[in-house]
This record gives C-alpha cells, structure tokens and sequence, in this order.
C-alpha cells in the first residue's frame, strides 16, 4: 500500500491531528469572542449541522416509520379524548 493511498484511507483521522495541531499552535483562534465566535459556531451551527447530517444518513424505511409513529403520538395527544377522562 502506496503513502497516497494510505492517506486516502486515514484522511479523517489525519485531518484531526492537523486541526489539533493547528490548534495547539494558535489557540487565540478558537477562544471565546474570537474570529470563529464559538458560542455562536458551535451553539448553533455546528449542533444543527450534525443533526442534519445524522439524518440524511437514515435509511428511508426508518424515516418513514419514525414519521409515522411521530404523527400517531402527536395525533393521540391532541384528540380530544384524552384531555377528559
């Protein structure tokens, strides 16, 4: 196995090193009120985004049944049968 096609198959992994790294070396960029701004970055974006990843990762028999199963809970809880009993 060729040095490239080792990289090719650790790129995740070596891309962390080099932000830690990076990291290490100038860490005024990532501090508080920083040109990242991470209580925004991270608060907001970097949540929502993984969240939006994790579901375009689902397969679409489980979106389905999960929306599904989540429309009959919501339904069961609005109807008007189950405020009085």
């Amino acid at each position: 196995m060729g040095i490239l096609d080792r990289i090719r198959k650790e790129w995740f992994i070596i891309g962390i090193v080099l932000v830690i790294a990076l990291a290490k070396l100038e860490p005024a960029t990532g501090v508080k009120g920083g040109p990242l701004k991470p209580e925004i970055t991270i608060t907001y974006i970097a949540v929502s985004t993984i969240f939006f990843n994790s579901g375009l990762s689902l397969k679409t028999e489980v979106a389905d049944s999960w929306v599904h199963a989540s429309s009959c809970v919501l339904c069961s809880h609005s109807d008007q049968s189950s405020w009085w009993k």
